[in-house]
């Protein structure tokens, strides 16, 4: 069995946009037959997350610090619906990579 991809989705409060986000990178990664794990969190607390989710992607919905040590992508197309498509492409290149 293939190993799920974890995936932390970061948001300001872990509420409205980070269910937005998780939603629809479930939604990508289900249609292209990549199991993964997506648990959402705080902006506030993505270094703990990091540190104990040992996640293989962050789709962030606020700006996040650059030095996890893990991908980053910024998930504000699943909300503006520009940019969507690019957005879907780059997070499965990222999911198969990793």
């Amino acid at each position: 069995m293939t190993e799920k991809k974890r995936i932390l989705v970061a948001c300001g409060t872990s509420i409205a946009t980070a269910t937005v986000a998780a939603t629809k990178v479930k939604e990508i990664a289900e249609q292209a037959g990549v199991p993964v794990e997506v648990v959402q969190c705080k902006a506030g607390e993505i270094r703990g997350r990091v540190q104990t989710f040992h996640p293989h992607l962050i789709v962030a919905m606020t700006p996040v610090p650059p030095d996890l040590g893990v991908p980053v992508i910024m998930g504000v197309p699943f909300l503006s619906g520009i940019g969507v498509e690019k957005l879907k492409e780059e997070v499965l290149t990222l999911l198969k990579s990793v």
